[in-house]
C-alpha cells in the first residue's frame, strides 16, 4: 500500500509540473489517503505485535 501512495505522489508531482491541476489534486489526495490507511494498519500491527509477545513471556 505504500508502493501506491509512492506510485500517486510521482503522478501528483508530474502533473503539477505540466500544469494539470486537477489531476495533480486527485493524485495527492489518493495518495494522502493511502499513506493515511498504511499509518494506521502499522500501527495496528505494530501494537498487536507488542501485545502477542508481551503474552508469550518470551
Amino acid at each position: 500500500m505504500l508502493y501506491w501512495s509512492l506510485v500517486f505522489l510521482v503522478v501528483a508531482i508530474i502533473a503539477a509540473v505540466f500544469g494539470f491541476a486537477g489531476i495533480a489534486t486527485a493524485a495527492a489526495g489518493i495518495a494522502k489517503l493511502l499513506f493515511y490507511i498504511f499509518l494506521v494498519i502499522f500501527v495496528i500491527s505494530l501494537i498487536m505485535g507488542l501485545m502477542k509477545r508481551g503474552s508469550t513471556g518470551v
